[in-house]
């Protein structure tokens, strides 16, 4: 089942988020092959980092939860807020797509 998670940074989180910020994607690529799309949620200038929205596919919500839980950006303090959905993607993502990491 797919989870969606919008999770908005702490207002002092920018130094905070770099720092973490390898270790979260190195975080991400291990579930890579469930991950339907993820990326950080922008300010009104298009770079400042805010927050993540991320929708991955877990056996449970009880599953989604545990993986938040020791994600790096949640273990650092960085989210002030976190929200956690089950998703069901009714429309087929034809916009927003990017080269795949390397």
């Amino acid at each position: 089942m797919l989870f969606a998670f919008h999770l908005t940074d702490r207002a002092d989180a920018g130094d905070l988020r770099q720092r973490v910020r390898p270790e979260h994607k190195a975080c991400l690529a291990q579930v890579a092959e469930r991950i339907a799309f993820a990326g950080p949620l922008l300010g009104g200038d298009g770079q400042t980092m805010l927050g993540s929205l991320l929708v991955i596919d877990f056996t449970d919500r009880a599953a989604a939860l545990a993986w938040l839980a020791q994600e790096p950006f949640t273990r650092a303090g960085l989210y002030a807020n976190k929200q956690v959905h089950a998703f069901n993607n009714l429309w087929p993502q034809r916009a927003g797509f990017v080269d795949p990491p390397t």
